[in-house]
């Protein structure tokens, strides 16, 4: 296991890093070498929608931010898309001149015409989940207690079933990509007996899906030999943001400055050794 991957799945609370023997070694540099070969439009996806909260995550978005802002210094045109609970907590945190895509709550069949329709538009050279719910195989979305939560949940799965090439960051297995390994979640205590069918060209897994976000940053940054993660100081700065503007702390639901149960200092972590790891390189 590559010394990147090793420091996103770091502190795992989920039992997601089992999977690691189902994909390569080097995933993250799987994915960023396929990334900077593929520069035009890029569709970034993300909000997590914590039903008990009435809220969205904070996990998410300000790795969806953090990578926006990378591609878009290597030259891709970055477009973000996620639903109407998430809508303003993206558009809060990003820059002004970010375009956001809304994608409607509809039923199946609408939202494979607007997918479809967003495709023909943007001629997309890759889309990007970053923690987003996936849909089951029953066509519903379901949390991790089981309860159907599909009419807070764009079918934004949609897009990446239309993408050409695409990439899932996930940390539960119920997330967009987690359908490369279904049955073998299936098998691993902590992890849904019902994940994700949705799949990508490249699965990224760690132990917050922000950090999944940073670690593909820091193997782009690796292979163009040039830093381009955000700051631990803007990394925490987003997220706070995210919580002023109504997101929540995913495991609790409350209303904190942390992430899947990690306080700003303990979240900092990872971005802190990525950038260690980027200097020694």
């Amino acid at each position: 296991m590559g010394v990147a991957e090793n420091i996103i799945l770091q502190k795992d609370i989920r039992n997601i890093s089992k999977l690691k023997d189902h994909l390569n070694d080097n995933f993250l540099t799987d994915a960023a070498s396929e990334v900077v070969v593929r520069k035009g439009v890029v569709l970034i996806a993300t909000g997590f929608y914590i039903s008990y909260a009435n809220a969205s995550e904070t996990d998410g978005p300000a790795g969806s931010i953090s990578l926006g802002r990378a591609l878009k210094d290597i030259g891709f045109d970055v477009k973000y898309v996620t639903d109407e609970w998430s809508f303003s907590i993206l558009e809060g945190i990003s820059g002004k001149e970010d375009e956001i895509i809304k994608f409607p709550v509809d039923n199946h069949e609408n939202s494979k015409k607007f997918a479809s329709k967003l495709i023909e538009k943007f001629s997309p050279s890759l889309s990007i989940s970053i923690e987003r719910a996936s849909l089951m195989g029953d066509g519903t979305y379901r949390n991790w207690k089981g309860e159907d939560v599909s009419k807070y949940n764009a079918k934004i799965d949609y897009l990446f079933n239309f993408s050409k090439f695409s990439i899932g960051i996930g940390d539960g297995g119920n997330e967009i990509g987690m359908g490369n390994l279904n049955r073998e979640i299936k098998k691993v205590e902590g992890l849904p007996d019902n994940p994700a069918v949705t799949k990508v060209s490249n699965l990224i897994i760690s132990s917050c899906s922000n950090w999944g976000a940073y670690g593909l940053v820091a193997e782009i940054s690796s292979i163009l030999n040039k830093n381009l993660l955000i700051s631990v100081d803007d990394a925490k700065e987003l997220i706070t943001k995210s919580v002023d503007l109504g997101a929540v702390e995913g495991m609790s639901g409350d209303s904190i400055y942390a992430v899947d149960g990690r306080n700003l200092d303990e979240d900092s972590i990872c971005l802190t050794q990525l950038h260690e790891y980027l200097e020694r390189n």
